[in-house]
């Protein structure tokens, strides 16, 4: 594909993305730019989206030896029965977190993902809120990098929205840098 930059293409879709938006009922609806591009952003904002919250995409060394070895397991090893119970305890994380999000992440790996070559990437990842949250979430990071550790990565990559303060602090600390 050749790119021509200036032809009104990026307009286009985000127009059309925007229409399936809001043809498919979507409550909100976000964007992913380069902040440093100031054509993107006014871009965006021509089809009512703003900057709110920035969502920092970090990436760690993955490192082996931790005191903790968490317990994980991966989806595609579940039975028929043990899918359908991980998917409802996935609807009910979700949605305590934000009524009717049905939505939960996995981590892509390897050169024919969305990963690439090298790299566990964290989609999404939610813990249950509470008083408890910072140890889960980081019980969640040392099960993310002990996935990409017993599948040979030797980087785990995952984005953070930088109003969820606690969890960015929490990445910072655990050695994540900000890439994109």
């Amino acid at each position: 594909m050749i790119c021509r930059w200036d032809r009104g293409i990026g307009r286009q879709l985000v127009g059309a993305a925007t229409a399936h938006f809001d043809a498919s009922g979507a409550r909100h609806a976000s964007l992913f730019t380069f902040p440093n591009s100031a054509k993107h952003v006014g871009l965006y904002q021509k089809f009512g989206y703003s900057a709110r919250f920035l969502t920092a995409i970090m990436s760690a060394p993955v490192q082996g030896g931790r005191a903790r070895q968490p317990r994980w397991l991966r989806y595609s090893g579940l039975t028929g029965e043990q899918r359908t119970e991980c998917l409802d305890a996935c609807r009910d994380l979700t949605g305590a977190l934000h009524e009717g999000l049905e939505g939960f992440a996995l981590c892509h790996y390897g050169p024919r993902s969305e990963a690439g070559e090298g790299t566990c990437f964290v989609k999404f990842g939610a813990v249950r809120p509470g008083p408890a949250a910072g140890e889960r979430f980081d019980r969640l990071l040392d099960a993310c990098a002990a996935l990409a550790m017993a599948v040979g990565m030797a980087k785990l990559h995952a984005g953070v929205n930088m109003a969820r303060q606690e969890a960015y602090g929490h990445m910072v600390g655990r050695g994540f840098r900000t890439e994109i």
